[in-house]
């Protein structure tokens, strides 16, 4: 089920809301801070995230300013604000819906659910021809990398390797298998040929902390690349 994130100043609102929620079967988190609430959605992505307007500190408004910088999940604002230029400046800041107090908490719950469906729906398709591993992205149609969007300008072994070895995470990759993979076969004296290879892709990789940390050597077996 759904897990949901309930942020406002009001404790008893809180509980009760998550009572009736978690109820209905979805996995509630509650905050009553405004900045704690923000770190609770780093932590535990929600997937729905109703959001209070009138907070101490901070408000629901610049809340969900901050929401927005790193969670595409719907916003719901659930607030006692209920002039026009209070509902366009919440869908405006970011926010999916929003409901005037006092609400009825089924009504609450069915938006919910309305937002799930949308969001399921809409969710992209995972594209199989492109690797993304934090901001390096391998493209198998263009045969090209790509770091934080500039192209990395492998050569064409250079990719081969990054390409097999991204597509192994995790994995300890033999000289000989990476061999095979490069060349069509393996004999021993191949070694140095599979080596020079990917001294040339770590080359290229130089003078990057995150891209140098994701071949590893495995001492007198071959590498493994660091998945992030």
């Amino acid at each position: 089920m759904a897990t949901l994130l309930l942020i406002d100043d009001d404790i008893e609102v809180l509980k009760l809301n998550q009572k009736y929620l978690t109820q209905e079967g979805f996995t509630v988190y509650i905050s009553s801070d405004p900045g704690k609430g923000i770190a609770g959605a780093k932590k535990v992505n929600p997937d729905c995230i109703l959001l209070d307007v009138m907070m101490p500190g901070m408000d629901g408004f610049q809340v969900c300013q901050e929401l927005r910088k790193f969670t595409s999940a719907p916003i719901i604002f659930l607030t006692g604000k209920d002039t026009e230029d209070d509902k366009i400046n919440g869908l405006m800041t970011g926010a999916d819906d929003y409901i005037v107090k006092p609400y009825s908490i089924r009504e609450v719950k069915v938006r919910i659910d309305v937002l799930l469906r949308r969001f399921k729906k809409e969710a992209p398709v995972e594209n199989t021809n492109v690797l993304t591993f934090q901001n390096l992205t391998i493209d198998k149609l263009a045969h090209k990398a790509f770091f934080k969007g500039e192209d990395l300008g492998l050569a064409n072994r250079e990719y081969e390797v990054l390409l097999y070895m991204a597509s192994n995470p995790g994995k300890e990759i033999t000289f000989e298998e990476l061999g095979t993979a490069l060349f069509g076969s393996y004999q021993e004296a191949d070694r140095r040929s599979v080596m020079v290879n990917v001294s040339r892709l770590r080359k290229k990789f130089e003078g990057n902390y995150e891209l140098e940390n994701m071949i590893e050597t495995v001492w007198s077996k071959g590498y493994k690349f660091i998945a992030h």
